[in-house]
């Protein structure tokens, strides 16, 4: 016992442990413990929260007006935890193994698949990298529509000429034709 109590305390003095650390660590255990079925989702949810933890330093990283990325949870029958509209992160059928999905419209595809959080994080951050210069392609090619505050418009083109007179003659040329019709109309009724 005093061999245990000395183990602890030696470790205590080379780094102190932080609150979050040591939560993260209780959560781990606490999932790997659970074995009973009321639990598993728990255990899941469990295991999402220390993923989603992992993703903080990622998702900080992403430049503010950037508003591809929506994480959250969703708690439904099986729980998620989403990278977008179309990602997510759900836990395997044991209940221990991560899967990172993405739908597309031919279905389901599985992007990574691991035990381990840390192989999970990589393949999230590689998706997010991907999706970051697929946005930047989509707005070199949507072209001066989508220019920044800060740069020049382009210089207003040249009016057309000859609108004005060219409305002006087809505002007399009515106005002479429902003239004729009127003087037709009188002439038949004397």
């Amino acid at each position: 016992m005093a061999d245990a109590h000395n183990k602890v305390s030696g470790t205590a003095e080379a780094r102190p442990m932080r609150l979050r650390d040591a939560l993260r660590q209780a959560r781990i255990e606490a999932a790997d413990r659970t074995g009973v079925v009321v639990d598993l989702r728990d255990a899941e949810i469990a295991r999402l929260e220390i993923l989603n933890e992992a993703l903080d330093p990622l998702f900080d990283e992403i430049p503010a007006g950037v508003d591809l990325f929506d994480r959250g949870f969703s708690q439904g029958d099986t729980p998620r935890l989403w990278i977008d509209v179309v990602a997510h992160v759900m836990m395997g059928r044991d209940k221990r193994v991560y899967r990172f999905v993405q739908d597309t419209r031919y279905g389901r595809i599985v992007l990574a698949e691991s035990h381990q959080p840390a192989v999970i994080v990589d393949a999230v951050t590689s998706y997010v990298a991907r999706r970051l210069i697929e946005r930047d392609h989509a707005l070199a090619a949507a072209g001066p529509l989508l220019l920044p505050a800060s740069a020049d418009p382009a210089p207003p083109s040249k009016p057309r000429r000859g609108g004005f007179w060219l409305f002006l003659l087809g505002f007399l040329a009515g106005a002479l034709a429902l003239f004729a019709v009127a003087l037709f109309a009188s002439l038949r009724n004397v």
